[in-house]
Protein backbone atom coordinates (compact mmCIF):
# COMPACT_ATOMS: atom_id res chain seq x y z
CA UNK A 1 0.00 0.00 0.00
CA UNK A 2 1.48 3.40 -1.32
CA UNK A 3 -0.84 5.43 1.15
CA UNK A 4 -2.81 7.05 -1.64
CA UNK A 5 -6.47 7.64 -0.79
CA UNK A 6 -7.54 5.68 -4.07
CA UNK A 7 -6.32 2.59 -2.97
CA UNK A 8 -8.86 2.42 -0.04
CA UNK A 9 -11.69 4.25 -1.71
CA UNK A 10 -11.57 1.97 -4.72
CA UNK A 11 -10.09 -1.37 -3.20
CA UNK A 12 -6.57 -2.45 -4.52
CA UNK A 13 -2.85 -2.45 -3.51
CA UNK A 14 -0.62 -0.53 -4.87
CA UNK A 15 1.64 -3.76 -5.93
CA UNK A 16 1.15 -7.44 -5.14
CA UNK A 17 3.99 -9.80 -4.46
CA UNK A 18 3.26 -13.39 -6.26
CA UNK A 19 6.11 -15.74 -5.38
CA UNK A 20 8.33 -14.08 -7.54
CA UNK A 21 6.54 -11.58 -9.34
CA UNK A 22 6.34 -8.23 -8.60
CA UNK A 23 2.69 -6.42 -10.48
CA UNK A 24 2.91 -2.92 -9.64
CA UNK A 25 -0.80 -1.20 -10.52
CA UNK A 26 -1.50 1.57 -12.98
CA UNK A 27 0.20 4.39 -11.11
CA UNK A 28 0.02 8.23 -11.68
CA UNK A 29 1.32 11.43 -11.22
CA UNK A 30 0.17 12.03 -7.85
CA UNK A 31 2.51 13.01 -4.69
CA UNK A 32 0.45 10.62 -2.32
CA UNK A 33 1.97 12.33 0.52
CA UNK A 34 -0.23 15.74 -0.11
CA UNK A 35 -2.55 14.10 -3.06
CA UNK A 36 -1.73 16.93 -5.37
CA UNK A 37 -0.83 16.48 -9.10
CA UNK A 38 0.82 19.16 -11.44
CA UNK A 39 -0.44 19.76 -14.56
CA UNK A 40 2.70 19.05 -16.49
CA UNK A 41 2.96 15.78 -18.40
CA UNK A 42 6.71 15.55 -17.69
CA UNK A 43 6.36 16.31 -14.13
CA UNK A 44 3.62 13.25 -13.62
CA UNK A 45 5.50 11.19 -15.67
CA UNK A 46 8.57 11.89 -13.42
CA UNK A 47 6.28 12.03 -9.95
CA UNK A 48 4.94 8.28 -11.37
CA UNK A 49 8.11 6.66 -11.55
CA UNK A 50 9.15 8.05 -8.23
CA UNK A 51 5.92 6.50 -7.15
CA UNK A 52 6.69 2.94 -9.14
CA UNK A 53 10.45 3.12 -7.81
CA UNK A 54 9.12 3.56 -4.02
CA UNK A 55 7.13 0.55 -4.27
CA UNK A 56 9.39 -1.19 -6.02
CA UNK A 57 11.69 -1.41 -3.22
CA UNK A 58 8.78 -2.18 -0.53
CA UNK A 59 9.05 -5.32 -2.74
CA UNK A 60 12.72 -5.66 -2.69
CA UNK A 61 13.13 -4.92 -6.38
CA UNK A 62 14.22 -1.72 -8.57
CA UNK A 63 13.88 -0.73 -12.02
CA UNK A 64 16.34 -3.14 -12.73
CA UNK A 65 13.71 -5.80 -12.28
CA UNK A 66 11.35 -4.39 -14.41
CA UNK A 67 10.38 -7.41 -17.13
CA UNK A 68 7.29 -5.30 -18.92
CA UNK A 69 5.90 -1.80 -18.66
CA UNK A 70 2.85 -0.07 -20.07
CA UNK A 71 1.97 3.30 -20.39
CA UNK A 72 -1.56 4.77 -20.46
CA UNK A 73 -1.73 8.43 -21.51
CA UNK A 74 -4.83 10.11 -23.05
CA UNK A 75 -3.00 12.51 -25.43
CA UNK A 76 -0.50 10.51 -27.92
CA UNK A 77 1.25 13.66 -28.56
CA UNK A 78 2.12 13.88 -24.83
CA UNK A 79 4.31 10.62 -24.78
CA UNK A 80 7.26 11.90 -26.52
CA UNK A 81 8.12 14.80 -23.62
CA UNK A 82 8.42 11.84 -21.46
CA UNK A 83 11.07 9.81 -23.08
CA UNK A 84 13.85 11.46 -21.76
CA UNK A 85 12.43 10.35 -17.96
CA UNK A 86 11.49 7.29 -19.15
CA UNK A 87 15.01 6.53 -20.60
CA UNK A 88 16.54 7.53 -17.09
CA UNK A 89 14.36 4.69 -15.45
CA UNK A 90 14.83 2.16 -18.17
CA UNK A 91 16.87 2.65 -20.35
CA UNK A 92 19.76 0.22 -19.63
CA UNK A 93 17.04 -2.31 -18.44
CA UNK A 94 14.84 -2.56 -21.83
CA UNK A 95 11.69 -3.96 -20.66
CA UNK A 96 9.20 -5.25 -23.02
CA UNK A 97 6.79 -2.01 -23.11
CA UNK A 98 3.50 -0.75 -24.73
CA UNK A 99 1.64 2.83 -24.85
CA UNK A 100 -1.43 2.99 -24.73
CA UNK A 101 -4.04 5.59 -25.57
CA UNK A 102 -7.10 6.06 -23.34
CA UNK A 103 -9.43 7.67 -21.03
CA UNK A 104 -7.73 7.92 -17.65
CA UNK A 105 -9.62 7.87 -14.28
CA UNK A 106 -9.26 11.55 -13.67
CA UNK A 107 -9.47 14.60 -16.05
CA UNK A 108 -6.01 15.71 -14.53
CA UNK A 109 -3.83 12.54 -15.01
CA UNK A 110 -2.28 13.18 -18.08
CA UNK A 111 0.01 9.48 -17.27
CA UNK A 112 0.01 6.36 -16.28
CA UNK A 113 2.59 3.31 -15.71
CA UNK A 114 2.06 -0.63 -14.79
CA UNK A 115 4.91 -2.54 -14.46
CA UNK A 116 5.80 -6.14 -13.91
CA UNK A 117 8.91 -7.02 -12.24
CA UNK A 118 10.32 -10.45 -11.71
CA UNK A 119 12.35 -10.26 -7.31
CA UNK A 120 15.99 -10.77 -7.67
CA UNK A 121 16.89 -14.00 -6.66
Amino acid sequence: MSGSTFEEEIGYARAVIDGDWVHVSGTTGFDYATMTISDDVVEQAEQALRNVEAALAEAGCSFADVVRVRYLLPDRADFPPCWPALRRGFGDVRPAATMLVCGLADARMKFEIEVYARRPA
